[in-house]
């Protein structure tokens, strides 16, 4: 068998990290495409209508529960004053266990999210956090 040079072995390990980097890293493509599940609750269009959940698009420059006309439940609302703006990490808590990142959040063991539904693919909150992040420019 070859003797690897250092050279070889330090270019494949980079090639590694690289692809576990981009793994990582959130893609908006595939995340509309996750994001079709969020459909019977959210629309995602400009201006589009609220249904059982609100429009999502804008939602990581406007704010925790900052759709106006919107009804939160008070636990979203409360986490809004403590939180303020989305962030990327905040969302993959958030849809990884709405619940428990509000209770988290507002430190209430009792506060309920409206919303139920919980992403548990860590790749797909990326993604569809990915996706989102594309609405707001």
């Amino acid at each position: 068998m070859p003797k690897l040079s250092t050279y070889a072995i330090t270019c494949a390990l980079a090639v590694a990290a690289s692809s576990t980097a981009q793994a990582q890293e959130g893609d908006a493509a595939r995340g509309e495409v996750v994001a079709k599940r969020c459909i019977a609750c959210h629309t995602f269009d400009e201006g589009g209508a609220n249904k059982v959940g609100p429009n999502l698009f804008g939602v990581m420059s406007r704010g925790i529960a900052g759709l106006e006309g919107f009804k939160y439940s008070d636990a979203l609302v409360a986490a809004a004053e403590a939180q303020g703006q989305w962030t990327e990490a905040q969302l993959m808590d958030y849809l990884a266990d709405p619940t428990g990142w509000t209770r988290a959040t507002i430190d209430d063991a009792k506060a309920r999210s409206k919303m139920t539904f919980k992403l548990a693919d860590e790749q797909q909150r990326r993604d569809v956090i990915a996706y989102m992040t594309s609405l707001d420019n």
